[in-house]
């Protein structure tokens, strides 16, 4: 051996997402895992399982959120996407809500701009797997009255990029139309007939699809989400420039 052969190379940096395995699939024991949780949602079965949840649903997420980080790198590189914080816990807030049940029974997960926490701030990506199907987002769920207003301005104002976002053949193909709740009349400040009013009248911004669970359990699923985020991103950004 050569005195070069003893000289180590040069060491690459880990990062964070290093430490989570390669997605090969969310794994058919985390489905079955949210199944039972779902008979039993209490603290006392939680605890005895916790390590199932661990194992089957929580590390699978974070390493199918590590794996979409370098496609997000590409289409939307302004977005947070952290194995970490990206991930929604399993604990329900049930202060307000009459069911008191304390955990989810599904895992989701939710990718904002840098620097948002998730949440409502902004316009951003929704992940989300259950027992029976799979959800895919991209929008505003729960805009407050400031960000509504400067939203309806931005249609108003730039209402052929707006209509050329949402009419494009990809888009329509892919989401067919904008969801959410709507005001029965046009808002205060535009006319009855003015040519944006559908989309005006809207108090959520966003698209979303549901495909089968059986898609969550292929390694091609990174892939397939990442697709239909990208396919999702002008709308977002859309948003997003609109709020800020």
């Amino acid at each position: 051996m050569t005195h070069s052969e003893l000289i180590p190379g040069p060491t690459i940096p880990l990062t964070e997402l290093d430490f989570f395995p390669p997605f090969e699939g969310f794994p058919r024991k985390g489905i079955e895992f949210l199944k039972r949780l779902k008979q039993n949602n209490n603290r006392p079965w939680f605890e005895k399982h916790k390590g199932e949840y661990e194992s089957h649903v929580k590390l699978p997420m974070q390493s199918l959120i590590a794996a979409l980080k370098p496609h997000f790198d590409k289409f939307a590189p302004e977005f947070d996407v952290n194995p970490r914080r990206s991930m929604f816990r399993i604990y329900r807030d049930v202060r307000f809500s009459k069911d008191k049940t304390p955990y989810k029974t599904h895992v989701a997960g939710h990718f904002v701009l840098r620097g948002k926490p998730k949440g409502i701030e902004g316009s951003g990506y929704y992940l989300h797997i259950e027992p029976g199907e799979v959800f895919l987002g991209g929008g505003i769920y729960m805009p407050d009255g400031e960000q509504i207003k400067r939203i309806r301005r931005a249609i108003a104002d730039r209402s052929e990029q707006f209509l050329s976002i949402i009419s494009d053949r990809r888009f329509k193909k892919r989401f067919g139309r904008i969801e959410g709740d709507k005001l029965q009349r046009v808002p205060q400040g535009y006319e009855p007939d003015h040519p944006m009013a559908e989309w005006l009248k809207h108090k959520q911004f966003f698209v979303g699809i549901e495909w089968p669970e059986s898609k969550c359990y292929k390694r091609a699923f990174v892939k397939e989400i990442a697709r239909l985020f990208e396919g999702a991103t002008p709308f977002v950004r859309f948003l997003n420039e609109a709020m800020s």
